[in-house]
């Protein structure tokens, strides 16, 4: 589960950074080179619908 901390992607390399972190039964995600940008704001259930498309290999190209 997140936190209120932000967290790296384990898939972050140099070229595609992001990070994501829960707040107020929110998840927010931002591109970690440019912390100080807006970040995209998604509900939690919205997030966890991405999550398990991408565990079922729903994006896979």
């Amino acid at each position: 589960m997140l936190t209120e901390q932000w967290h790296t992607s384990t898939r972050s390399n140099d070229t595609n950074c992001v990070e994501v972190r829960a707040r107020r039964g929110q998840v927010e995600v931002r591109d970690s080179k440019d912390r100080e940008g807006e970040s995209l704001v998604f509900t939690s259930t919205a997030w966890d619908s991405f999550v398990d498309g991408v565990k079922a290999g729903e994006f896979d190209s």
